[in-house]
């Protein structure tokens, strides 16, 4: 029984988390317990394909954008050519953060979160074929992400925390179940 409760407090915090990942199980879902804007930039950039709900606009070029900047260093369309390919598709409007963007060659994409103008125009200028993928996102969809991405985590942190309890928990139950088990005989000496 001892081994049995030893071997449960030992796994018990590794199945809990599990649990909390299946929980709130998503690819989305960053492994980091605290999310910081750092954190979710990094998850973010570390992401190799776009996710269920993206908004993916294959786009041949010329573009027709014209893009910005802002002080993350995430790039977003200023203005739309009225005539252009982007205007043409109807999926990309002014003020979007493209977020991703297709691999030199391949299906793979990259993300473009933190990484400035230079590179993103880089790119797509670089991309061989005449068509380029972007993944565009409005302002609000960033921080909507955001804010699921540290609800989850929280969730996360919360079953850490109930494991950790039924751990010490099970811990004193072992503890009292010992002293109960093997009571000092004659001043302790045998």
């Amino acid at each position: 029984m001892k081994a049995f409760l030893l071997l449960l407090a030992t796994f018990l915090p590794r199945i809990a988390a599990f649990q909390g990942l299946a929980a709130t199980s998503s690819s989305r879902c960053p492994t980091a317990l605290a999310m910081s804007d750092d954190d979710f930039m990094r998850w973010a950039r570390a992401s190799r394909s776009a996710q269920d709900g993206d908004n993916v606009v294959e786009l041949v070029r010329p573009l027709g954008l014209i893009l910005k900047e802002d002080e993350q260093r995430n790039v977003y369309v200023e203005t739309l050519a009225p005539k252009g390919n982007a205007a043409r598709s109807g999926k990309v409007k002014e003020g979007d953060i493209i977020t991703m963007c297709s691999a030199t060659f391949g299906n793979e994409m990259w993300s473009t979160r933190g990484v400035g103008l230079s590179r993103v125009l880089a790119a797509i200028r670089l991309r061989a074929g005449s068509t380029v993928s972007l993944v565009f996102e409005t302002p609000g969809e960033y921080k909507k992400k955001q804010a699921l991405t540290n609800k989850e985590i929280q969730q996360r942190e919360e079953a850490a925390r109930a494991a950790q309890a039924k751990k010490d928990s099970l811990l004193r139950e072992l503890e009292n179940d010992e002293k109960k088990l093997n009571p000092k005989k004659f001043f302790g000496l045998f």
